[in-house]
């Protein structure tokens, strides 16, 4: 790990409705007080919350303290839209943006905007703004689902680096040894940048399972076969999966890790177990 302090930031989703407005909102106070390098905030496939996205972001801005990251995708967008959305950004303080391809809506096939892949949308960022932004991509220690093959996704890592990225934070993962591998691979294809660790404390294993399959991250046997011994023990699955995760943390922090990522699920009581007991704040 290089001499630079380690980074812990923690990702929001835009609310729905007012109740989850709410529920954010008392999360980002709590989890503030850990005082987090900065919040991501996402948004959905094809860009259907970006609007819900942007006035989170705002908020967060407006009220929080902490700087706002925005997930920006360039799936279904132009260059013209993208170009106003990230003058926005800019124009509102906002200082790095997670730049990813995106989900393609539910039911289609092509994407119909200007952009293919996350680093087409690397490369136009850096020709329109230069060093305006800090820009983070997405990492895959156990790697895309939808890469052909393990050597196609590392060269489609490789060309979002070359493209300008800053850093990178990973998709969750729960096998420690995925991504020690996946950082000693790059490494070795001459990539420097800072690759975050992403971290998801399982508290709802149902919700797990289907996010897993989803995203292509493995679940070891072990950890299920716990869960499914404990049924609908909502309150045990809760504890043994915020364990986990504390295991985890510690353990890449031990091996270099230069930074975690907490995917909080709008939920303040897992990220701050997890701070409070790896004592994060000591932890540079």
């Amino acid at each position: 790990m290089s001499a630079q302090e380690r980074v812990y930031s923690v990702e929001f989703f835009p609310p729905k409705d007012e109740a989850g407005a709410e529920r954010l909102a008392k999360a980002r106070k709590r989890l503030g007080a850990l005082n987090p390098e900065f919040y991501s905030v996402t948004f959905g496939a094809g860009g259907s919350t970006r609007d819900r996205t942007l006035e989170t972001v705002r908020d967060i801005i407006d009220h929080d303290g902490i700087p706002a990251a925005p997930h920006v995708s360039c799936i279904s967008s132009t260059k013209d839209e993208l170009r106003d959305l990230l003058s926005t950004y800019r124009d509102s303080g906002v200082k790095r943006i997670v730049a990813l391809r995106g989900d393609l809506p539910s039911g289609t096939k092509h994407s119909g905007g200007d952009f293919r892949y996350a680093s087409e949308l690397v490369e136009f960022v850096r020709a329109e703004f230069g060093d305006q932004f800090k820009i983070e991509v997405a990492a895959y220690p156990e790697f895309h689902p939808q890469a052909p093959n393990a050597e196609k996704d590392l060269e489609n890592f490789k060309t979002k680096v070359d493209a300008g990225a800053d850093a990178a934070i990973t998709q969750y993962f729960y096998n420690p040894d995925a991504y020690v591998a996946f950082m000693e691979r790059v490494e070795k294809m001459g990539i420097t940048i800072p690759i975050i660790a992403g971290i998801m404390p399982i508290t709802n294993y149902t919700q797990i399972v289907r996010f897993s399959e989803m995203c292509g991250a493995e679940i070891p046997r072990y950890i299920r076969k716990r869960m499914e011994a404990y049924g609908d023990d909502k309150e045990s699955i809760r504890k043994f999966g915020i364990e986990v995760a504390t295991r985890l943390t510690d353990d890449l922090l031990d091996n270099g890790a230069p930074g975690i990522h907490f995917y909080s699920m709008n939920q303040a009581g897992p990220t701050e177990q997890i701070w409070k007991a790896l004592d994060l704040d000591n932890r540079k």
